[in-house]
């Protein structure tokens, strides 16, 4: 009798043993995932736009609807300034989610 109780304990002890050790490994992964995870990419959602026109420019169009450059840039993500040409759409009014 007192051995099956002895068996009975070593089993529980090492149970409780491979619990803890799942636990601190749960424990650690989240640490690990939460330290390297990609950073969340922000969808652009534009409100209204505006129709490139001949001379505009990025800068032009931000002083004219009173937009910083960040802003401008992250609701019109795919703009090439240096190549904008005259009836190009131009978010001019966004946000991001």
């Amino acid at each position: 009798m007192a051995k099956s109780n002895s068996n009975v304990a070593m089993y529980l002890n090492l149970l409780l043993l491979l619990s803890l050790l799942l636990i601190l490994n749960m424990a650690e992964s989240r640490l690990f995932l939460s330290r390297h995870a990609k950073a969340r990419t922000l969808t652009p959602t534009c409100v209204n736009i505006y129709g490139a026109e001949e001379g505009d420019t990025c800068f032009g169009i931000t002083q004219a609807f009173n937009l910083t450059s960040d802003f401008f840039n992250q609701i019109n993500p795919n703009l090439n300034c240096d190549q904008m040409f005259v009836g190009e759409w131009i978010c001019v009014n966004g946000f991001l989610s």
